[in-house]
């Protein structure tokens, strides 16, 4: 029985690895095929897809393919664009529109002079080791490689120190006839997957600000704040939902000054850094807020209160950013705090205080000037909590601030600041 069992579960073994292997094949590329091992790379590593179970490897690769596939090679695919839109044939139906701008901002693969992209040109196998020579790591290659080739003439000059480059890193593609190049030919599908598949596996010679791995750093503003992860990578930094910043107000504010709709601006005194040391926002930045309702003092000592929204940031380079940003309190408002609040009780009860002592020497006084101590001690606890109880039924205090004056806010979204936008 025990034989039956295990011959049973090693026929499922069986046929469920056949059944994988079959899920997993490509139908029009087989296992003898010249680019099979490199195709099914990018394909289980999702840089390129496949359409019906086919690949179309000999199908040419269209510049919109090319710049997708080679974000997802370089982990760019999903880093948020802060560049505006200026080729004159994409807009944003094109399904990649996003990429392309990506790319643009990247400074992977370039539009024309004419202000276009042509999205749906074919990339030619030139161009392909152009780019793939502009992000790699700058070496001085002899360009006497070339000579082994037997069409190393039809390189045009432009591109023969390209060519040298990508040959020392052996990131190119010489087939059918391992002598030729054929650098003006358009570059096919399975070419596409070997020059992307190597790439891959050689991203160490990838320039850093092309790469768009992300780490995690953490600002340490204040250990209440509910969320201190900054994701970084070389082309931005995102500061997370949940963090908390000190800023100072830019100018002095009081609130009986100001109403709802005014706007409020405050500053980065110093550059905020991640405590492993990366620049996050340079100091000088500007915050732009717009209050959104001023509440007055009222009796029974309940202070005013402001609610500003950060909408906006301004880097020292004038570059503008969206920011979303409130008052890190229970409500998101500015009040004065509750040190201000005793103070203001003290100084009703030391008044007060005076003036019953004065009143209680006054009235002992004039009958009787022997019974001086007795008035003080009869109209200072009077005094004193009839300056208490004045001050706690009286209205609050307003809310004042000095210029310089610093506060915590709360990003109530997650703030995108693009390294080259930082860069002053």
């Amino acid at each position: 029985m025990k034989k039956f069992i295990l011959g049973v579960l090693t026929l499922c073994f069986v046929l469920s690895n056949a059944v994988a292997a079959y899920a997993v094949s490509i139908a029009d590329v087989g296992q003898n095929y010249w680019a099979n091992k490199e195709i099914n790379y990018v394909v289980e590593n999702n840089i390129m897809s496949l359409s019906e179970n086919r690949f179309n490897p000999e199908k040419t690769m269209t510049r919109a393919e090319f710049v997708n596939a080679l974000l997802k090679v370089l982990s760019d695919e999903n880093i948020n664009v802060n560049i505006s839109n200026k080729f004159t044939d994409l807009t944003a139906s094109n399904p990649d529109y996003e990429n392309i701008l990506r790319s643009q901002q990247l400074g992977l693969v370039y539009g024309y002079p004419d202000r276009t992209f042509r999205p749906n040109n074919c990339v030619l196998r030139v161009e392909a080791q152009s780019v793939i020579s502009h992000i790699t790591k700058d070496m001085n290659a002899d360009t006497a490689v070339l000579k082994q080739f037997k069409d190393s003439a039809s390189i045009p000059s432009w591109a023969k120190s390209i060519y040298a480059k990508t040959l020392n890193y052996g990131i190119y593609v010489n087939y059918p006839d391992s002598r030729e190049l054929r650098p003006m030919d358009k570059l096919s599908r399975a070419e596409a997957a070997v020059l992307l598949a190597r790439l891959k596996e050689k991203l160490d010679l990838v320039k850093e600000q092309y790469l768009g791995k992300t780490r995690v750093e953490h600002l340490a503003v204040t250990k209440k704040a509910p969320n201190n992860e900054v994701r970084i990578n070389n082309v931005e930094s995102v500061i997370a939902e949940g963090n908390v910043l000190a800023i100072a107000f830019e100018d002095k504010f009081k609130s009986e000054e100001h109403q709802a709709g005014d706007i409020v601006t405050f500053v980065a005194n110093e550059n905020i850094c991640t405590k492993e040391g990366t620049l996050v926002i340079p100091q000088g930045t500007k915050f732009v807020a717009r209050i959104n309702e001023i509440k007055k003092q009222r009796v029974f000592n309940k202070n005013a209160r402001v609610y500003p929204q950060l909408c906006k940031i301004v880097l020292p380079n004038g570059k503008e950013l969206a920011f979303n940003a409130k008052p890190f309190s229970k409500d998101y408002s500015l009040k004065e705090g509750p040190w201000m609040t005793t103070g203001k009780l003290v100084l009703c009860t030391l008044t007060g205080g005076a003036v019953g002592t004065g009143a209680g020497v006054g009235f002992a006084f004039i009958p009787n000037p022997a019974e001086i101590g007795t008035g003080i001690a009869i109209g200072l606890p009077i005094g004193a909590t009839v300056g208490l109880v004045t001050g706690l039924v009286t209205p609050g205090l307003k809310y004042h601030a000095k210029a310089g004056e610093e506060i915590y806010v709360i990003l109530l979204d997650d703030a995108s600041i693009s390294r080259v936008q930082q860069a002053i």
